[in-house]
């Protein structure tokens, strides 16, 4: 069954280099109950691991079952021992939150072999353990916690048993029966090869072999070999077509249970540690929630702003008078060129040109009833509607007719209707509340009252949209009257200050812009240095500006809010690598019972997600009620869209791969042997 020969190992231990094994050959027949013996560093455990495929030797050539394994990748050998092999280690190395049920099928994880489900209970039975099947190890003693480990070495029905030491923890009751377990198994055809330093124990085998100093000294068999002992069924007809990758032949159903399973072993580790796992959680809880709410946050300002371009109306040339000015300062000299209606007939027939609507504005007294305010005034003409999106909500806008015959009508903002009518009157639905207090009561609808604007009696025909207050200026404070009205009653000026433009279509906008400017010169008859005296501003220019400032500022937002998740990340990138250190037995143990790397790299992996993944679902939460206490006690605008919860909770999970892949590759990549030694 086994052959070696010529067999060394070397270890470095520093700058030095010690030979732990030197040219051993050995033979092993099936079904042999073989002990190997030395003191301390004479190489038999470095036999025993490289016989159970624990490591591979420097040099020479070992063939199980027919195969050549000594230069077998990593993966392969795992895929032997968890078929054919089984391991009963001096520690016992069961997981301490396991059962000891659980314990015993641990293996079937990584190999079902056609095992039967109720295998594991029926050998725990078998080594007088059914009664604590439910148990962990810290409930049991050092010779039950050996007897789950001999159940467990035996679940996957092994050709071989290598067993290390296995009574060097155990008081001399616990030895015996532990001994007379492997007698008992050996007597069933399994073969058991153990390693002791203990004459006592190494009288329960049939042949002993005796190491110093990496090289066998003595192999001498005990009268009686093989009495009571039957030919091993479980390597009857072995050959090397039976040790093949595990995999190769799985179907999609035992990929799934595998992966059921490495979720299921994630959660345990994950609930072991419920303090670190909750801190870890928290991480990028918050970089969610802040990804979210700062979208959300950036995205209301960005509609806000949407609706404040929609207010100044698209592919819009303002003319007015006057120098361009920085914070109220002029730039220039003090000429000012005055424009007139005639001004704005001759640039209606410019090309291009949609709708012009010159205006003349200024500040004036509103009076209603024993209420009064000062706000802006603006005669216009009917056009301006149109084009500054001030088409009345309530009401209408005045008409043409009235316009030219200087009609006394009026349209009123928000804050205008606010600070002359009811509370209450600031909803088109205009509510029936009056207060008893005021003379006269409030309409239920201010169409049709009439108002006082510079002593001058005007009828309220409409309610303009409302459209917020900016910086410098709110835009609700308007009361706008036709423009006849307000250059010959109400300002008494034969000039307007503003001359709105709109062009047909955007891709048109530089060339009337030029028009325009070429116009205003030629008919003002303007000199070079008289330039100056007038200004165009392009509103789309304005629009892009605007909006290329939302995009960066919403940008700045997501990118500021991001670095928590990066926090988080990085937070569980810690976390794995303590997992990793603290879990270096575990992982020695998942190895020598047939986990391969992949199996040990998807469960970390899947923990470092499962984090993220539950970080992710809480963060979407949170930043939704953040977003909502925004906007009802702070009053901002704000927008959660699906793509920026998709976004958060994409970039969650991808901070869960990237920042668990290097621990989950270092816990992969750990060497069974050393795994196992590591304190």
């Amino acid at each position: 069954m086994i052959r070696c020969r010529d067999i060394r190992k070397s270890y470095r231990m520093g700058q030095v280099r010690v030979r732990a094994l030197d040219s051993v050959s050995i033979d092993i027949s099936p079904g042999e109950f073989l002990a190997i013996m030395g003191p301390s560093g004479s190489g038999k455990s470095t036999l025993m691991h490289l016989l159970g495929l624990l490591d591979v030797p420097d040099s020479g050539e070992y063939v199980l079952w027919g195969q050549d394994v000594s230069r077998l990748a990593e993966s392969d050998l795992s895929a032997i021992r968890a078929r054919r092999i089984g391991f009963v280690f001096q520690q016992f190395n069961l997981l301490p939150r396991m059962s000891a049920l659980e314990n015993t099928a641990l293996p079937l994880i990584y190999s079902t072999n056609g095992i039967e489900p109720d295998r594991p209970a029926h050998l725990l039975d078998m080594v007088g353990l059914g009664d604590r099947a439910a148990h962990t190890p810290s409930e049991m003693s050092g010779g039950q916690q050996q007897r789950v480990a001999i159940a467990r070495a035996m679940v996957n029905r092994p050709g071989i048993i290598f067993a290390d030491e296995p009574t060097g923890n155990l008081d001399s009751a616990s030895q015996n029966e532990i001994m007379g377990l492997f007698t008992q198994l050996n007597h069933q055809g399994i073969t058991i090869i153990l390693v002791t330093h203990e004459e006592e124990v190494a009288r329960y085998a049939r042949r002993i072999i005796r190491m110093r100093d990496g090289r066998i000294q003595s192999d001498e068999k005990i009268d009686g070999a093989g009495r009571g002992q039957k030919t091993p069924h479980a390597t009857a007809g072995d050959g090397p077509a039976q040790i093949s990758r595990r995999g190769t032949s799985a179907g999609i159903q035992s990929m799934t249970r595998e992966l059921l399973e490495h979720c299921r072993q994630a959660g345990r580790a994950l609930g072991a540690n419920k303090i670190r796992t909750g801190l870890s959680v928290l991480g990028i809880l918050i970089g969610v929630a802040a990804v979210i709410a700062m979208l959300a946050l950036g995205s209301g300002a960005k509609q806000s702003i949407e609706q404040r371009l929609a207010s100044m109306g698209s592919n819009l040339l303002v003319l007015r008078g006057g120098p361009s000015r920085s914070h109220g300062v002029a730039l220039e000299g003090a000429a000012v060129t005055r424009f007139t209606l005639e001004d704005a007939e001759a640039i209606q027939a410019l090309p291009h040109i949609r709708r012009v609507a010159p205006s003349a504005a200024g500040r004036g007294q509103i009076e209603y009833g024993s209420k009064n305010s000062n706000t802006q005034i603006m005669g216009t003409l009917p056009d301006y509607a149109l084009m500054r999106a001030a088409v009345p909500v309530v009401g209408r806008f005045f008409t043409s007719d009235e316009e030219r015959s200087r009609a006394k009508v009026a349209v009123i903002g928000h804050t205008v209707l606010r600070e002359l009518f009811s509370r209450d009157a600031g909803d088109p639905a205009f509510s029936n509340s009056r207060s008893v207090n005021q003379n006269p009561p409030p309409p239920s609808n201010p169409i049709g009252e009439f108002v006082k604007i510079n002593r001058v009696n005007f009828q309220i025909i409409g309610i303009l949209p409302e459209k917020g207050a900016t910086t410098w200026r709110d835009e609700d404070d308007l009361v706008i009257i036709p423009l006849s009205t307000a250059m010959k009653r109400v300002f008494g000026k034969d000039y307007v200050d503003n001359i709105d433009v709109e062009v047909d279509e955007g891709q048109y906008i530089d060339a009337a812009e030029e028009s325009l400017r070429q116009t205003v010169i030629r008919r003002h008859r303007l000199l070079p240095n008289r330039y100056e005296s007038f200004q165009i501003r392009n509103m789309a220019d304005m629009q892009a500006a605007l909006t290329e400032t939302s995009q960066t500022m919403s940008f700045l937002l997501a990118a500021i809010s991001a670095i928590s998740l990066l926090v988080g990340g990085i937070g569980i990138m810690n976390i794995m690598l303590v997992s990793v250190t603290e879990r270096t037995r575990e992982i020695g143990l998942r190895k020598a019972i047939g986990a391969q790397p992949g199996d040990i790299l998807w469960q970390f992996l899947i923990e470092s997600v499962a984090v993220s993944l539950l970080g992710g679902l809480a963060g979407i939460a949170v930043g939704w009620l953040i977003t909502l206490a925004m906007a009802h006690l702070a009053g901002w605008t704000v927008a959660i869209s699906a793509a920026s919860v998709a976004l958060a909770f994409g970039f969650s999970a991808a901070v869960g791969i990237l920042f668990g892949l290097w621990p989950a590759r270092k816990a992969a990549r750990l060497n069974p042997i050393e795994a196992l030694r590591y304190e």
